[in-house]
């Protein structure tokens, strides 16, 4: 009878996680768990503490940083199937998981399921055939040498890959390899994960090659196992049920998609919204069930995509997720910084990110070139950006995958203001009050093109008084707003009371923010 070692890669959430290997290990199954070293270290003891007395759970050895696109992931599996493969002797199967995912099926009905079928489940396609990949890279993917997260270091990322291809610094993929292409959720036979430890022992060329490679958890595993297995036993398929949304998103299931998931030929499916706690408790009760048959209709695609395609607010699926009325999510903290310089606002988040571990972008909805990922378009313009402003959000959450972001608003965004503040998501305010010189409201007016550079003095002391009091009557409907969370910092307060208040919004000590107060030049010109 089957016995699945479930491969759990997570970062998040000790509880959620604590739970899930409970739930599914309850039934007889075992997991090894890769926690991402990026995570506080009380927030894995606490995972160890209380998974301590299980004997069907296991760690990965070693912890790594893990970053999307990156080789760590692939690394880190390795790392998980390693443990798994040495301290479960009797487990037939190790099935790929991350924390976002639930099984949709019984333990019983699972090990039937694989016990029926000889094979491996993994999708993977010929990656130089096929339409896989709609957007963005292909071949450079592979030919080029990749050592830059192009979340997070975006500009070296782009720019060694421009080096090398004026240079001509491509490389051979290995001779021996058909690289192949496909989801990362994969449910493989004992006998292949072997095979696959044992070639990377002998072939430390082709662990070199993946490791600068561009996302390699999407070809890795996928070119080895159909490197080392027969294609009659490989069912190009994942067992995991996800969908995409138009944008290229992963769509996120709620507490109305109980029988839809259901009735997926499927045996888990991601993502699992962390605010629908009624599927999530009626899904976890589900994998120890007995006895339970279930009717497989596996219309969940079609029937998802004619619903959003009608842009129907159907009770079943909820509104379509590009709406404004979408939410950001509870468990998000969107951090506003509100400043009608420019300059200083970009100057302080720069100084965030040298203390705090959190994504910032720069004014998004006011200007055009502000370096954002490629979103499937939704951020090609100004327009589309303010249009869809929640969609937008959300796809920032989930590209750099973190709870938390800041980015900068101009004071004369308030209806942009109203509606973040308006979101279930905790929003914070940091408005910075500058000082405005004559020379500065000149220099404004000009942008705006409220004066060109032969406005005369005249017409420029007539005009300097209405932009002052525009300027004053923006900061005062900030004010008078009453937002919740909202903090301001003055140029002419005392760095020691603006180190409080930053401290607030970003939740840091306020020795931490003290020095972010106190640096020189901070709201110069």
């Amino acid at each position: 009878m089957a016995k699945i070692a479930y491969i759990l890669l997570c970062h998040k959430d000790p509880e959620a996680i604590v739970q899930q290997a409970r739930r599914l290990t309850a039934a007889g199954d075992c997991m090894a768990i890769h926690f991402d070293a990026r995570a506080p270290a009380e927030a894995y003891r606490r995972i160890r503490d209380e998974l301590a007395g299980n004997p069907d759970v296991t760690f990965a050895r070693r912890r790594i940083r893990c970053g999307w696109g990156e080789w760590s992931l692939v690394q880190a599996t390795l790392y998980a199937l390693e443990a798994a493969i040495e301290a479960f002797p009797g487990a037939t199967h190790f099935y790929m998981l991350s924390g976002d995912c639930m099984a949709i099926k019984t333990a019983e009905y699972a090990h039937a399921f694989l016990d029926a079928r000889d094979a491996d489940f993994i999708e993977s396609h010929d990656f130089f055939e096929s339409d896989w990949i709609k957007t963005g890279m292909k071949e450079d993917r592979l030919i080029y040498r990749h050592y830059f997260n192009e979340r997070k270091h975006k500009r070296l990322f782009y720019a060694t890959h421009e080096v090398q291809r004026r240079l001509g610094l491509t490389r051979a993929i290995p001779a021996d390899l058909q690289v192949q292409i496909g989801s990362q959720w994969w449910c493989l036979r004992r006998r292949t994960v072997e095979w696959i430890l044992d070639l990377l022992r002998r072939r430390r060329d082709i662990v070199r090659f993946f490791r600068t490679t561009w996302i390699p958890d999407e070809t890795f595993f996928q070119t080895l196992v159909r490197h080392l297995v027969p294609e009659a036993e490989i069912e190009n398929r994942t067992l995991t049920f996800l969908m995409f949304s138009d944008y290229g998103m992963p769509i996120t299931f709620y507490n109305d998609h109980y029988d839809l998931l259901l009735a997926q030929d499927f045996l888990f499916a991601r993502k699992i919204s962390p605010e629908a706690t009624e599927l999530k408790t009626r899904l976890g009760q589900l994998y120890a069930a007995t006895g339970i048959a279930f009717q497989i209709s596996n219309e969940g695609r079609n029937l998802f995509r004619f619903l959003t395609g009608q842009g129907r607010i159907g009770r079943r699926f909820g509104v379509r997720f590009w709406e404004a009325e979408s939410s950001l999510g509870h468990e998000r903290e969107l951090m506003i910084v509100v400043c009608k310089k420019w300059h200083v606002a970009k100057r302080l988040l720069g100084l965030l990110k040298q203390v705090v571990n959190v994504p910032a972008i720069e004014y998004l909805f006011n200007e055009e070139h502000t370096p954002l990922p490629d979103l499937g378009g939704i951020q090609a313009t100004l327009e589309k950006r303010t249009r869809h402003r929640r969609s937008l959000m959300r796809m920032l959450f989930e590209y750099h995958d973190s709870d938390r972001l800041i980015v900068c608003l101009d004071p004369s965004n308030i209806d942009l203001l109203q509606d973040f503040c308006s979101d279930r998501a905790l929003t914070r305010i940091l408005d910075i009050e500058c000082n405005f010189s004559d020379d500065y409201l000149v220099g404004h007016a000009r942008r705006i093109g409220l004066a060109g550079e032969q406005t005369g003095a005249a017409a420029l002391d007539r005009l300097l008084p209405t932009i002052r009091n525009d300027l004053a009557y923006e900061a005062d409907r900030l004010r008078d707003a009453g937002f919740a969370n909202y903090a301001r910092i003055r140029e002419t307060d005392h760095p020691e009371d603006n180190a409080q208040r930053i401290a607030a919004f970003l939740g840091l000590s306020v020795d931490a923010a003290r020095g972010i107060a106190a640096t020189p030049g901070l709201f110069a010109d």
